[in-house]
């Protein structure tokens, strides 16, 4: 496992971080505010998942992250392509990026979670998943761009389609 500035992490209780994951906050000394990755409990982060973390990232209590997952608050700006700087050192900056996993939810192998996401509390993100924009509460989402496929109603306690 790889930790980038592990003073900006908290990891909590029964929390299992599995080997080749990498968890990497990004320190700007551009950015007014100090990143933050907040892991909750009883999380399982799996093999070869890359977190990426210059505002904030959230992961809230009993998320399951399946392996080879990507998880970033940043992306690299596209406006110059003949700009050739230095690998790592061309990221956005934007203070206030976030991606919040709502608790319970589970992220499926393969999947990449981009800037500026909140992905409600009880959500499936399916295999190879890439998910662009907000998730609702108890929803499924497949996809490139990831869609709504499926809601879970409390009352039913059914998964119900989304027309």
């Amino acid at each position: 496992m790889l930790v980038k500035h592990p003073r900006y992490i908290s990891v909590g209780a029964h929390t299992i971080i599995r080997d080749g994951a990498r968890l990497e906050v990004i320190l700007r000394p551009d950015m007014a505010q100090a990143p933050w990755l907040a892991i909750g409990d009883h999380v399982n982060i799996e093999q070869g998942v890359h977190i990426i973390c210059q505002g904030q990232v959230t992961i809230e209590d009993h998320v399951s992250i399946t392996p080879y997952c990507v998880i970033a608050d940043t992306d690299h700006p596209y406006n110059d392509p003949d700009q050739l700087p230095k690998i790592g050192s061309r990221l956005n900056t934007c203070a206030d990026s976030f991606v919040r996993i709502g608790r319970g939810s589970f992220i499926g192998a393969h999947s990449i979670i981009l800037p500026n996401v909140d992905i409600g509390c009880g959500c499936v993100i399916g295999a190879g998943s890439v998910v662009t924009r907000s998730v609702p509460d108890y929803s499924l989402v497949v996809g490139a761009p990831a869609r709504v496929v499926r809601r879970f109603n409390i009352v039913t306690r059914v998964w119900e389609a989304v027309s």
